[in-house]
């Protein structure tokens, strides 16, 4: 694929290692912006380390890790988060003793009132009314799936223009699964770029306009998302090791 645009995100030769084990290497990829892009792989394929390792929180090496032009490779979590990139965690991650408030100006606290403030707060619950329902509910309280809605609102509140999701719909209940896809393609529309990292493959290739697959920490696939739903078979059974 050829575009004219300049990348908002371009990560080259992305290596993570635990001890010995490497998680991810060599990894190459492009986000354009307003895209969808997805990272599909079975599980232990690196899709969680690279996103970690985009956003800081995981150490990592690399050729670079451009956003907006500027190499963020030695800048720490919160200087990215100012930037204008943004993390909605594996396992939804949510503060469980702080209210549904509390959690969401964690979220914005990086980008002070004029940014992270009230405005950030209507426009998440804009998207998202049963956290404004709920704000002073202790967010331990709440449903999976409306701990979902506040891990990825929390995100949002930084007003970021890439947003990275870390298997949104893991463990919730197909009718959630179906609002958490909705609310991913209103983001969309708003302009917001995403890296989607999902277990749901066919429901991931649907919204994505493109996708790369990973094997061992390696991309060992890419295109659009027609082209790799085309590969079907292909795609399922070598790499991505489930079916359906």
């Amino acid at each position: 694929m050829t575009d004219a645009r300049e990348p908002l995100l371009t990560v080259e030769q992305l290596h993570v290692s635990y001890g010995s084990i490497v998680a991810v290497r060599d990894l190459d990829l492009e986000v354009f912006p307003g895209e969808i892009v997805t990272l599909l792989g079975p599980n232990g394929a690196g899709k969680s380390s690279t996103l970690n390792a985009i956003m800081g929180c995981t150490r990592a090496s690399a050729n670079a890790i451009r956003f907006d032009g500027a190499d963020v490779r030695d800048e720490p979590v919160e200087r990215r988060v100012r930037r204008g990139m943004a993390l909605s965690p594996e396992g939804r991650q949510v503060f469980e003793n702080l209210t549904v408030m509390e959690n969401l100006r964690l979220g914005g606290a990086s980008q002070g009132k004029a940014h992270g403030g009230p405005a950030a707060f209507d426009e998440v619950t804009e998207l998202f009314p049963i956290l404004r329902d709920r704000r002073d509910q202790q967010a331990g309280t709440l449903s999976g799936g409306q701990q979902q809605q506040l891990a990825i609102a929390r995100a949002l509140m930084s007003r970021p223009r890439l947003v990275l999701l870390d298997e949104p719909s893991l463990g919730l209940a197909p009718t959630i699964v179906d609002a958490i896809f909705e609310l991913i393609a209103k983001l969309h529309d708003r302009g917001i770029t995403i890296v989607l990292v999902e277990q749901n493959v066919t429901r991931s290739l649907e919204i994505a306009d493109r996708g790369y697959v990973l094997e061992g920490g390696r991309v060992v696939m890419s295109g659009t998302a027609a082209e790799l739903h085309e590969a079907g078979d292909e795609l399922v059974g070598a790499y991505l090791g489930i079916g359906g």
